[in-house]
Formats: C-alpha cells, sequence, structure tokens
C-alpha cells in the first residue's frame, strides 16, 4: 500500500505490517484514504482529532447557512390604502430578512368576476416593493386565489 505521513509526506509503497508499525510507533491511526485505488492509499494519522475538526467545521457551515422561508400576505381586491400600506411594510421587512414572499388575493362571491381588480392589486404591490424584491413567479388565478411571488435581490 501508499503510505502518506502524519506530515504529508509521501512514504512509499510498503506492506501493510510495517504501515501499521510505523503508526503505532508513532502513536497514531493508520487510515485508508482511497481503499479502490491500486495501490491503496493509507494515511498515518490521528484520526480522533480529525473527526472533531471536520465536525467542527460543519458547525461552523451550518452556523453561516440562511434557510429561507417563504412568508405570505394575504389581500382583498378592495383593500383600503392604509391596510395596502401595513402589508407593504411587512412585506418589505420580510424581503430585507431574506426571505420569499406570497402576495395572493382572495376572491369572494361575485368578485371572481372581477379578477383585473385583483391583478391590478398584485402589480402595484409588486411596484411598491421593486427596489427590494423581484417577481419569481407572476400573478396567476388558481380557483378563488390569485398568487404570486417576490424573491429578495441579491445584496451587492
Amino acid at each position: 500500500m501508499r503510505l502518506i505521513g502524519d506530515d504529508g509526506a509521501q512514504l512509499g509503497i510498503v506492506k501493510s505490517s510495517d504501515a501499521l508499525r510505523a503508526a503505532f510507533e508513532k502513536d497514531l491511526d493508520l487510515v485508508k484514504i482511497a481503499p479502490q485505488a491500486a495501490p491503496p492509499v493509507c494515511r498515518i494519522m490521528d484520526y480522533g482529532k480529525f473527526r472533531f475538526e471536520q465536525s467542527k467545521r460543519e458547525k461552523e457551515a451550518r452556523k453561516n447557512q440562511h434557510v429561507v422561508a417563504v412568508k405570505e400576505i394575504r389581500l382583498s381586491s378592495g383593500i383600503d390604502v392604509h391596510d395596502f400600506e401595513f402589508k407593504l411594510r411587512n412585506a418589505q421587512k420580510f424581503l430585507k430578512d431574506g426571505d420569499k414572499v406570497k402576495v395572493s388575493v382572495r376572491f369572494h362571491g361575485r368578485q371572481l368576476v372581477h379578477v383585473g381588480l385583483g391583478e391590478k392589486q398584485l402589480l402595484k404591490f409588486a411596484e411598491s416593493c421593486e427596489e427590494l424584491a423581484s417577481i419569481e413567479k407572476p400573478p396567476i388565478l388558481e380557483g378563488r386565489r390569485m398568487s404570486m411571488f417576490l424573491t429578495p435581490k441579491p445584496n451587492k
């Protein structure tokens, strides 16, 4: 097998018994790195320390990642100005936090005849969020609900 020392130096091709003896003398572990290679590659290392550092790196990577959530804002086709602005501020806060926003309008009863009013509200909402977000999915009517998705623009 090909042996790599604890300092990363190539020790050449040796018998497995010699490799075990070399690891035992240094009070370290003999770890197979590439068992399918011809000849197999082994390394002398402190395996416990290696596992600890690996878990530390994984923990650091998990800490730095951000999970994107989808927040929903519900409007109505006849929403008042103040209510619209209130929901707009909430959506902008969600977008600043890096979350996606689903904006939807639900049509009740005969409001379904005037789908254009709901679409107008959604497009107005998207236009108001234009500096923070882009439209991922344009307004689409699904049953009695029209919805669209906004995604935050990447920070530069």
